[in-house]
């Protein structure tokens, strides 16, 4: 399972023309899921995510996490974290879990992620969403867990 992270000061998902979610100051949260992930893993990311440093305390240092400041979560799923882009020039999506599957991990990250008590907004998962983010730093960070 990956999720790519990024430190924001806004996030909003649009659908079919109209805003659905958004959330202030904190992460966005693009989770994907490949064939033979497990649930095991939401619980280690989730956990990761939360207590990862990744907002600078007085110094300026990267000190903080989404616990210590508060952060608003956006959470999108992102199928295409998956991509095979080493042959041709067209991605290849074999890897990629069923959207059945795939749906279940996605409900039970935003469980875990929402138990924390921070504000936590979603997506749709297989929608079309338009994601508008301001980056802040920029911070993007790549997060992946699989089990053995």
């Amino acid at each position: 399972m990956r999720v790519l992270l990024q430190r924001t000061s806004s996030v909003e998902v649009w659908i079919d023309g109209g805003k659905y979610s958004s959330t202030g100051s904190g992460l966005l949260l693009l989770m994907g899921t490949k064939k033979g992930d497990k649930i095991d893993s939401c619980g280690y990311l989730a956990d990761k995510i939360l207590n990862m440093r990744l907002f600078e305390d007085s110094d300026g240092k990267m000190n903080l996490s989404a616990l210590d400041v508060g952060a608003d979560i956006m959470i999108v799923s992102q199928f295409t974290l998956y991509a095979d882009t080493r042959k041709g020039r067209r991605p290849s999506f074999n890897d990629t879990m069923e959207p059945e599957e795939a749906k279940e991990l996605y409900k039970r990250f935003i469980e875990l992620i929402q138990a924390s008590g921070l504000k936590t907004a979603t997506g749709v998962f297989g929608a079309h969403m338009d994601v508008r983010l301001n980056n802040n730093g920029p911070v993007t960070i790549l997060v992946e867990h699989e089990l053995p």
